[in-house]
């Protein structure tokens, strides 16, 4: 039966509805929580991997062609954009031109389908939090869904362990706050869970194309597509160059003990080993979160091991409220969705163009987007037209969330298109048609506003 707080976090689930097969799951880490395990991936047990890149390879457009048309799409769109201020999907953040990223991700799967002739499903993880409000914003696209298949499945949810003793938290305040995401490694169990899997191989497909919805350089590619299935890979995930950007984010490396793919998260890096792990000679790509993987082979896989796929433990600590540090502490069992290329013996990686990943995490990130640094052609694909994209950052005490932000930027975004660098210190406010040119430093010890068709520059 387990420890008490094990049976008490099962019977919470249950009574909660939530499936079976994510209970066992939770089950199987909690079982690791309690023997010590931290989930940590020492330097020493890995080295670096290197991997073939997309512009070398040769996708002839009937591969490409028919690759695409077995292929399903899944976006992952369970966060809230509380970082930012925000009590709902981050998802539905305006963009431009009155366009949320929920809209650009679905015309740019509408234009696919017309150009290529296919079905091309388009499917969204939510969130208990984000369901509703991502239905309601999708309802004005009628043929955005596929007969036969949903246009949403909800991932599971799980309590929140208190770190004295593992048992799950009480909170009546708010009781929302007692339950956590299990990370977006949860993909694996709702899709099995929810039955999506079955359906989409009933259906034909062959395969799927996950992504975050936070980054619209996620198109479904036919030319990747193609590689993929050319490929007899089970799994495989799209890689970037890192970055200085990146020396503090996750990883790709190969295990010394048994030559499989690994993901090192930061999460998973001993305070010993940061400095590696910042290393950007040693370990030079990082995930986009941009997965491809067999429907086949996954569904053989969750079948050999009961449903659980077993992916590597993330162990989380926060508070209750992570508003309020005063609140208790919690652990949240958590997994990458991108720990499933250990799990394939053939798994493989691909580098691709920063421009298949260009996620929103921060108010610097979006006003990048929101900039002309990047044009959105007919195809709604981003196309970025800046010969660098600049760095950005902005005072944290005024820009951190969107609502205070948007004040900030009443005519828009400023033209970053010839800029390097943005760094904004203090209170501004800018006018129309600002132009940042070079590298820009701002600072200022009372509010101050950027008159209309200013030009900052680097050299002034």
């Amino acid at each position: 039966m387990g420890s008490p707080g094990l049976q008490k976090a099962r019977e919470k689930m249950a009574a909660a509805g939530v499936d079976e097969v994510a209970i066992e799951t939770f089950a199987h880490y909690y079982r690791l929580l309690e023997h010590g395990e931290t989930g940590m991936i020492p330097e020493a047990s890995i080295e670096p991997v290197d991997m073939p890149s997309l512009d070398d390879v040769d996708v002839s457009d009937d591969a490409a062609a028919d690759a695409i048309r077995t292929t399903a799409v899944i976006k992952l769109n369970g966060g809230l954009g509380t970082s930012m201020g925000l009590p709902r999907a981050k998802s539905l953040l305006c963009v431009r031109r009155g366009l949320s990223f929920l809209d650009i991700i679905a015309r740019q799967v509408l234009h696919l389908r017309q150009e290529h002739g296919v079905a091309l499903p388009l499917i969204f993880m939510n969130s208990f939090r984000t369901s509703a409000d991502t239905m309601a914003a999708l309802a004005r696209y009628e043929d955005l869904a596929v007969d036969g298949l949903p246009l949403e499945f909800l991932q599971n949810k799980e309590p929140k362990l208190l770190v004295k003793d593992l048992s799950p938290v009480s909170w009546p305040d708010d009781p929302d706050l007692e339950w956590c995401p299990p990370g977006h490694g949860d993909l694996y169990t709702a899709l099995r869970g929810s039955g999506l899997l079955t359906q989409l191989l009933d259906a034909g497909y062959e395969r799927v194309f996950v992504s975050n919805s936070d980054n619209l350089g996620a198109v479904p590619d036919p030319r990747v597509a193609g590689w993929f299935a050319a490929s007899g890979a089970p799994f495989a995930i799209e890689a970037v160059r890192r970055t200085p950007s990146d020396r503090k984010g996750g990883h790709f490396a190969r295990r010394v003990s048994d030559g499989r793919i690994i993901l090192r998260e930061t999460a998973q890096t001993l305070p010993e080993d940061r400095e590696a792990l910042a290393d950007l000679e040693r370990h030079r790509f990082c995930s986009t979160n941009n997965l491809w993987f067999d429907l086949r082979a996954m569904q053989q896989k969750l079948d050999e091991r009961d449903g659980i796929l077993g992916l590597p433990l993330i162990r989380n600590e926060k508070t209750v409220d992570p508003s309020d540090k005063s609140t208790p502490k919690v652990v949240q069992v958590e997994t990458a969705m991108g720990a499933a290329v250990e799990v394939f013996q053939d798994s493989a990686l691909i580098e691709v163009g920063r421009d298949r990943f260009v996620p929103v995490k921060t108010t610097n990130d979006l006003l990048v987007l929101r900039s002309d640094v990047y044009d959105i052609g007919q195809d709604f694909v981003l196309d970025q037209v800046a010969d660098e994209v600049p760095f950005v950052d902005l005072d944290s005490d005024f820009y951190t969330l969107v609502g205070e932000f948007d004040k900030r930027f009443p005519e828009g975004a400023p033209s970053l298109r010839e800029a390097s660098s943005l760094s904004v210190s203090g209170d501004h406010t800018f006018g129309a048609k600002v132009r940042v040119v070079g590298d820009v430093e701002l600072e200022a010890e009372s509010a101050q506003r950027i008159p209309a068709d200013t030009v900052l520059s680097g050299d002034a």
